[in-house]
């Protein structure tokens, strides 16, 4: 195959190229509906610790003034900042968008870089509406690619989250296409983000959005000034696939380009917590309003997950913190148990009450052949619930809330928004419905603007 046609050029030439016009209806709503909802991720962030310690190092790195708004403070820096605490901001909360299939959050790196280029150049609703479309289809193809043996050990949203910014960011940019291929090579050879902290509830889930979101966005504008990366940084003899995958198939970088949209794909997070938790926990949601169950009524619930499940949730067995707790399936099922929602109040309140640590001690995660092999397109929900009364009881789920097949409605998402929002105390009730209007109409804004100006 001849160089100009290697699977990391078609991808590059495709997200330099793509234009508004080339893009369904649908695809350009979902992407609207998606900006809504990242920005009410973001919000939410805004009380972090881990969010905070970002900022501020921003502030002491950066100017405190520019065109670009860091989102929980109002204030305005330059793009590289703005993207950096937007994206950690948007990634604690755990209600950002997923992508079943590459396992990948995609909005926590791509809008961040997205509106930070968009707000600095003067850009158009369009030209960020069709970056973020280029941000995700590339992202979503890069964690495809890197397989199920890669997000064992990596976190995706980390390492291909720098090759989705770099896209978005290069596509405002006007990159050429070799310009974009060379956005790429940088990107991806600063793509990092390992599991590792879960175990001691560390804060790296925060810097990995926005290390992604910051370093796909230098490497587009190195590349804009003639700044050179690796021309096969993905598929190369020592690209990201050699050195953090053994199931990689270079197919899935090109897979149907311009008549698959894989940002359709992406899911909304119903529950504030890991979107492995959501299939057991809407199983369990099942049986408890079927069965008129209370908490107390249930001796031991078993979880029949996936082997990806397991090698993230199984190392939290007792949650120090509430964003440690978000990784806990016993938490997460107490809390479902209890309160038949598993929300960010929740989660504050409760994670480590004594209900709902006693419950954590009912449950157990076993591996599910069946619900394995449909991963990561398919993520069932099965549970089953052992009863005081001796009962053996079943639950089971096929598209967990907010799967592209069990969405949510442009209502539901505003008022996820709105909750996100005032949770994070960053924006009032009346400022929210305008700023959902403004998303809704992005269309046909003439310039990305401050989105609370």
């Amino acid at each position: 195959m001849a160089d100009h046609q290697h699977p990391s050029q078609l991808l590059a030439s495709f997200a330099a190229n793509l234009h508004y016009e080339q893009i369904p209806d649908a695809v350009r709503m979902r992407t609207e509906d998606l900006f809504l909802d990242w920005i009410g991720s973001a919000l939410a962030g805004r009380t972090s610790r881990a969010v905070q310690t970002i900022d501020r190092y921003a502030q002491t790195m950066g100017p405190g003034g520019g065109p670009c708004d860091v989102l929980i403070s109002r204030r305005t820096t330059t793009p590289l900042f703005a993207a950096m605490v937007n994206a950690a901001a948007s990634h604690v909360a755990e209600q950002d968008d997923v992508h079943n299939g590459s396992v990948f959050h995609p909005g926590a790196v791509v809008f961040p870089a997205a509106l930070a280029v968009a707000q600095s150049i003067g850009a158009s609703g369009r030209d960020l509406l069709t970056a973020a479309v280029a941000g995700y289809e590339v992202g979503i193809r890069v964690g495809e690619f890197l397989g199920r043996s890669h997000y064992r050990i990596f976190h995706t949203t980390g390492t291909a989250g720098t090759l989705a910014a770099a896209a978005a960011a290069g596509h405002l940019l006007k990159l050429t296409p070799d310009q974009m291929l060379h956005a790429f090579g940088s990107a991806g050879t600063q793509a990092a983000g390992l599991w590792e902290f879960l175990r001691d509830a560390a804060d790296s889930k925060q810097l990995h959005t926005a290390a992604a979101a910051a370093n796909g966005l230098t490497s587009a504008y190195l590349a804009q000034d003639g700044f050179t990366g690796a021309r096969r940084i993905l598929e190369g003899a020592q690209g990201m696939a050699a050195g953090m995958s053994s199931d990689a198939d270079p197919a899935r970088l090109t897979d149907r380009l311009g008549e698959r949209w894989a940002l359709a794909e992406t899911s909304f997070k119903f529950h504030a917590s890991c979107r492995h938790t959501h299939p057991a926990a809407d199983a369990l949601q099942q049986v408890m309003r079927t069965h008129g169950l209370q908490p107390e009524q249930i001796v031991r619930v078993v979880a029949h997950v996936h082997q990806g499940a397991i090698d993230v949730l199984g190392a939290v067995v007792d949650p120090q913190t509430v964003h440690q707790a978000k990784f806990s399936m016993g938490t997460v099922l107490g809390l479902i148990a209890h309160y038949d929602v598993a929300g960010l109040t929740q989660f504050e309140d409760s994670f480590n009450a004594a209900p709902i640590a006693a419950f954590r001690g009912k449950v157990g995660m076993e591996f599910d052949d069946e619900v394995d092999t449909a991963y990561p397109a398919r993520w069932i929900g099965k549970v089953t619930v052992e009863t005081t009364d001796g009962r053996r009881l079943t639950g089971r789920v096929d598209e967990p809330k907010g799967d592209p097949g069990n969405t949510l409605s442009r209502p539901e998402l505003e008022q996820k928004a709105l909750r996100l929002a005032l949770f994070g105390e960053a924006a009032s009730e009346a400022e929210m419905h305008a700023l959902a209007k403004r998303v809704w109409n992005l269309a046909d804004a003439p310039r990305v603007g401050n989105l609370f100006a």
